[in-house]
This record gives structure tokens, sequence and C-alpha cells, in this order.
């Protein structure tokens, strides 16, 4: 165990001493500026409009108005086709409780 550790010991003081030193002349590339995603307000293309503003014309809207306008359709299609195909809700206890008296 002892020996384990020290194998270990002088194998992180190995790759210490073997990690180059940063220098003074790595320094300043490391200090310039990055743009990142500075560009990304950039336009290009016809501006995108709120869906309400032109509601038949999908290909114009903000990408989030078509994704919630999407996704609501889906979901009403969804819900439709459950009602049309299970009959929607019919209280059957009704029935029998009218058929009883």
């Amino acid at each position: 165990m002892a020996t384990s550790l020290a194998a270990m010991t002088a194998r992180r003081a190995a790759t210490f001493t073997r990690s180059p030193i940063s220098s003074s002349t790595t320094q300043p590339a490391s200090l310039a500026q990055r743009r990142g995603l500075a560009g990304a307000a950039d336009h290009h293309g016809p501006p995108k409009v709120n869906c309400w503003k032109e509601p038949m014309n999908p290909a114009q809207w903000k990408e989030e108005h078509f994704v919630i306008i999407s996704l609501s359709g889906w979901g009403l299609l969804f819900y439709g086709g459950y009602k049309l195909f299970t009959g929607g809700k019919k209280n059957k206890e009704e029935k029998l409780v009218q058929a009883a008296q």
C-alpha cells in the first residue's frame, strides 16, 4: 500500500515537472478579446414578425411563436382525435339510475 502511494506521488511529481510553465510571451495572447456569439444579432433576410401580425404567413413568424402555435395545434389535433374515437365523456351511471326508476 505504501509503495503504491509512493509510486503515485512520484508519477504526479514527474508530470508536474514536465508540464510547461506559462511564459510571459503567451500571456498577451490569452488576454485578447474574443467576439464569441456577439455577431448573432446580424439579420440575414427579412425580419421576423409576431404571429398575430401575419397570421397567414408562418414563414415570417418568429421561431418561438411558430413552436408554440405548432405544439398547440398538434395538442388540439390529438385531443380531438381522442374524443372522436372514444365517443367523448358519456355518463353511463346517470342512464342506469334513470332506467332503474
